[in-house]
C-alpha cells in the first residue's frame, strides 16, 4: 500500500501579508477593493471572540447578535483606524480595546438608523454554519472567567481552528482526509495517549509509519499555527510569546 505523506512545509514568507497590514492599508480614502474583501474576511473570522465578550457583558444573545455586526461595521468604515498603530501592540489588543471604547459608545447613543448599518454582511446562520467551533466551553469556566478572557480564549480557539482547517483542506487536496481524519485528535496530545497500533491498522501501515505520519503532522500543524499567529502580530519576534500566552489561556479549558 501506497504510504501516505503529511503536507508541505509553512512559506518562509509567513509575514508578507497580516492582519495589521490590512488594517492599516484599510484607509477609505484609498481602499482597493481587494483591502475591502480581506477586512470583510477578517471580521468574518475574528467574530466568536466579539461576540463571546459581549455576551459575558451581560448583553441578551440578540443585542450581542446586533451589537457585533455594528462593530463590525465600525471596521469597515475604516474608523479602527483611529487606534491602529501596531507599536501599541498585538492586533489581537487592538481589537479587545476598540471593542470595549464602541460599547462605552453604544450605551450612550440611540441610533434611529436599524443596526447593521448600509453594510451587507453574510447572515449570522451562515457564518455559523461556514465556520462551526469545535471548541466547547464548559458552562463553569463561562461564568468564572472575565470578559477579556472570554475574548482571550475564543480568540485562542480560532487561531487553532484556522490551522487545523488549513491543514485538513491541504490533506484533503492531496487525497489524504482520511489520514487527517485519523490522525488530528492527536496532534496536541501527549505521546502516551496515541494508539499507534489502532491507527496503523485503520491505515493498513506499520506503528513506525504512523509515528512517521504523525511527527510530520505535527509540524505541518505548528507550522500553519505559527503562520497564523505571525498575522496578528507586527514582528516575527513577537510569535513565540504570543503562542505560549494563547497555549496559556487554552489551559483554562481543562
Amino acid at each position: 500500500m501506497k504510504t501516505e505523506n503529511a503536507a508541505t512545509p509553512a512559506s518562509a514568507n509567513q509575514f508578507a501579508t497580516t492582519h495589521w497590514s490590512v488594517v492599516l492599508g484599510a484607509n477609505p480614502a484609498r481602499r482597493k477593493q481587494q483591502g475591502s474583501v480581506a477586512l470583510t474576511q477578517l471580521c468574518q473570522t475574528y467574530w466568536r471572540p466579539i461576540f463571546a465578550f459581549i455576551c459575558r457583558r451581560g448583553y441578551p444573545v440578540s443585542d450581542a447578535q446586533d451589537l457585533t455586526q455594528d462593530f463590525f461595521v465600525m471596521v469597515l468604515e475604516g474608523n479602527l483606524l483611529k487606534l491602529a498603530d501596531p507599536n501599541r501592540g498585538r492586533f489581537r489588543s487592538l481589537l479587545l480595546k476598540s471593542l470595549k471604547n464602541f460599547l462605552l459608545d453604544a450605551a450612550e447613543k440611540r441610533h434611529a438608523e436599524k443596526r447593521g448599518g448600509k453594510i451587507n454582511f453574510v447572515s449570522w446562520d451562515d457564518w455559523m454554519a461556514e465556520a462551526p467551533s469545535q471548541l466547547s466551553i464548559p458552562v463553569r469556566t463561562l461564568e468564572s472567567l472575565s470578559p477579556e478572557s472570554i475574548f482571550d480564549l475564543r480568540w485562542a480557539a480560532t487561531v487553532v481552528e484556522r490551522a487545523l482547517r488549513r491543514l485538513r483542506e491541504e490533506c484533503e487536496s492531496r487525497g489524504r482526509r482520511r489520514l487527517f481524519d485519523l490522525i488530528n485528535g492527536y496532534l496536541i496530545a501527549d505521546r502516551a495517549d496515541v494508539s499507534y497500533s489502532h491507527i496503523a491498522q485503520k491505515l493498513g501501515v506499520t506503528e513506525s509509519e504512523v509515528k512517521r505520519l504523525l511527527h510530520r503532522m505535527r509540524q505541518r500543524y505548528r507550522d500553519l499555527l505559527r503562520d497564523e499567529v505571525a498575522q496578528t502580530v507586527e514582528r516575527s519576534d513577537d510569535v513565540d510569546e504570543e503562542i505560549r500566552y494563547l497555549c496559556v489561556v487554552l489551559a483554562a479549558m481543562e
